[in-house]
């Protein structure tokens, strides 16, 4: 039995907690929750009947966990991450991992240094669509990859930044594509391979925040092919969409849903017999707010501790997709187009006046 315990009981804690503490991972206990806030603390600690703080090094030293699972704001993941290494328990922290690549990297030198495992939270790549969709992709039924695409268009309204002061600004979050999109940014990046270079426009259409609502993205990726990335939370008045498509020389899928969770075309030049079991058996994914993901998610960081197997999104891993953000961001600064392994020399975004 592994015991959990949660830095930060913000919006995305309730989803964490919910998994971890009414007993439906295996091998999983919440042992302890912590927020500066201590009525969020208590609300979390009271609802699954374990203690709660308001200071994370005091829980640390009275729980001693076996994992610290890191909710805190985006931008505060590296200052939190790095002074729990200390402790030497493996570490899990939301998306995106940092908001630079500077604290990007000093998390990984952090855990690194003291041998403690680091696991990036992206459960999308945990959705059984996702997963059918990258078994496809890694056995060559697509051939040569010629254009892929993700779209996100949600609805976030002027009630939910305003929920917490940190939400749309440069310092703490950045915007939807640092945040309702990093997953989707992810996902396009781990299909289609390395990213040469991007050029991107934003817009802050709807919301009154710092940060971007709206963006577009032309990529193009080391192999030569085209990506485009659709990202909104302008949608009103509801979601529409959070979905992905590849397409090849020999095949094309694409998973729509709210959070890529449902198959919506599955062709292939050669069809196979189990491609009808794809569409009747793996299509879609039971629903939720936050994705599809977190359980099997849970059980993969679980997996990997207890039987010492290498996890699907490590610091290195996760460090990826924020280059990618970071370069997207460059190029909205700039107006120009930004090849990737670069400097951040305009970007915004985690930069604190």
């Amino acid at each position: 039995m592994l015991r959990f315990a949660l830095v930060g009981c913000g919006r995305i804690a309730k989803r964490h907690a919910d998994l971890l503490g009414n007993g439906e991972i295996g091998y999983a206990q919440l042992a302890a929750v912590c927020d500066i806030d201590a009525s969020k603390a208590e609300r979390i600690g009271r609802r699954c009947s374990i203690p709660y703080f308001d200071d994370m090094h005091r829980m640390m030293d009275v729980i001693r966990p076996d994992v610290v699972v890191v909710l805190t704001e985006s931008g505060r993941h590296a200052e939190h991450v790095i002074a729990l290494t200390k402790y030497g328990c493996n570490i899990v922290v939301e998306k995106p991992m940092a908001l630079t690549l500077d604290d990007a990297d000093a998390m990984i030198r952090a855990c690194d240094a003291v041998g403690v495992r680091l696991f990036v939270v992206k459960q999308n790549r945990f959705n059984v669509p996702v997963v059918k969709l990258r078994e496809a992709l890694e056995s060559g039924r697509f051939g040569r990859l010629v254009l892929g695409t993700v779209r996100v268009r949600w609805s976030r309204t002027q009630a939910y930044y305003d929920q917490d002061p940190w939400r749309g600004t440069w310092a703490l979050d950045g915007g939807v594509l640092s945040n309702q999109a990093s997953h989707h940014v992810d996902l396009l990046e781990w299909m289609m391979g390395e990213v040469d270079s991007v050029f991107a426009k934003s817009a802050t259409a709807l919301a009154k925040i710092e940060a971007e609502d709206t963006a577009v993205v032309v990529l193009r990726f080391v192999s030569g092919a085209l990506g485009i990335i659709e990202a909104t939370t302008a949608a009103r008045p509801t979601d529409l969409e959070g979905s992905l498509s590849l397409l090849g020389e020999f095949g094309a899928v694409e998973i729509g849903g709210f959070a890529v969770n449902e198959i919506k075309v599955w062709k292939f030049a050669q069809p196979l017999a189990s491609d009808e079991q794809v569409m009747t058996r793996y299509s879609v994914n039971p629903p939720s707010v936050y994705g599809f993901g977190h359980q099997a998610y849970y059980e993969h960081v679980i997996d990997c501790i207890r039987h010492n197997k290498q996890q699907l999104v490590d610091g290195l891993e996760g460090r990826k997709s924020l280059e990618l953000v970071s370069a997207i961001y460059e190029s909205i600064e700039t107006s120009r187009e930004v090849q990737l392994r670069f400097r951040p020399s305009r970007c915004r975004l985690g930069v604190r006046q």
